[in-house]
């Protein structure tokens, strides 16, 4: 029997393909994780002629899943100057009510960030444990890339934010030492007491009482984050999504997906996008719209 959070992988997976592939494309991201596979093998079944696009994955598992079905890779700096990808699909760890994502837990972050904000649409793909209110209520922690010199004051500053525990990730036997990313650096996961809230209050960042009480706000903390020396890119996609910044005049920067693919168990898929009613689409393809499951 076929497990049932793979088979809401894939049944989201193809609906999201249904909706956002387009063969006359030219460049198409492709993410990490396992419902990307899902996404790929979609992409393969529709028997279009793929010959034109180029596949740009977000690391080394990607590339071998755009590899293994035929299609064509190209690496994100042989891209052409100023051409956009016309979509990116990638998985996340968590999404919020908001669409502000946690990814980077398959230690791909700083190539899906690269990847996500230089697409003119993000699609998000995942089953409905990814589904909820508020970012680190169930994945509890914040994935950083830093660069290994600068690992342990990133540590510190993790600290001073109110990080009650902020580690170096390690690989599955210890004395093998911290994962390294295509990149050669580290990743450091912060767990934070509150899960974020999605966008700013007056309460965010209260610093009465102790740090790791404060209440931070998704964005503001990617930015404070952000700022410490030495880190690369942060597990938080929030923000402007790809279609905001380029009605902005913006030629790259939109983080957050446009819409999020998430399949349940029971075959349906809800579709969920900024700033709208919920839309299930249930075993036999019909929409409906509902309010959130988690609202």
């Amino acid at each position: 029997m076929a497990d049932p959070i793979e088979k809401a992988k894939e049944t989201a997976a193809r609906k999201a393909v249904e909706d956002h592939f387009d063969p006359a494309a030219r460049y198409i991201g492709i993410g990490s994780g396992s419902t990307i596979v899902f996404v790929v093998q979609a992409i393969k079944d529709r028997n279009e002629d793929l010959s034109r696009i180029r596949f740009v994955p977000t690391g080394y598992q990607s590339r071998q899943v755009i590899v293994k079905a035929g299609l064509q890779p190209i690496h994100f700096d042989s891209l052409p100057s100023g051409v956009l990808l016309d979509v990116a699909f990638d998985g996340a760890d968590e999404v919020d009510e908001d669409l502000n994502c946690i990814k980077g837990g398959g230690a791909c972050l700083y190539q899906e960030k690269l990847v996500a904000t230089h697409a003119r649409k993000f699609i998000c793909v995942a089953d409905q444990r990814k589904l909820q209110s508020r970012l680190l209520s169930k994945w509890d922690r914040i994935p950083i890339e830093v660069e290994p010199l600068a690992a342990h004051s990133v540590l510190e500053r993790l600290a001073a934010l109110g990080s009650q525990e902020a580690t170096i990730r390690s690989g599955a036997i210890e004395k093998s030492g911290p994962i390294k990313t295509d990149q050669d650096n580290f990743i450091v996961d912060a767990k934070f007491k509150h899960p974020l809230l999605p966008t700013p209050t007056k309460v965010e960042g209260d610093v009465q009482g102790a740090k790791e009480d404060r209440q931070w706000a998704v964005e503001t903390l990617a930015k404070e984050i952000k700022q410490i020396e030495g880190v690369l890119s942060v597990g938080l996609f929030c923000g402007e999504n790809g279609l905001e910044a380029e009605k902005a005049g913006k030629s790259a920067g939109g983080q957050k997906p446009v819409a999020v693919y998430f399949g349940m168990e029971d075959g349906s898929v809800v579709i969920r996008k900024a700033g709208e009613t919920d839309i299930v689409v249930n075993k036999q393809g019909e929409d409906k719209t509902k309010d959130s499951l988690q609202r």
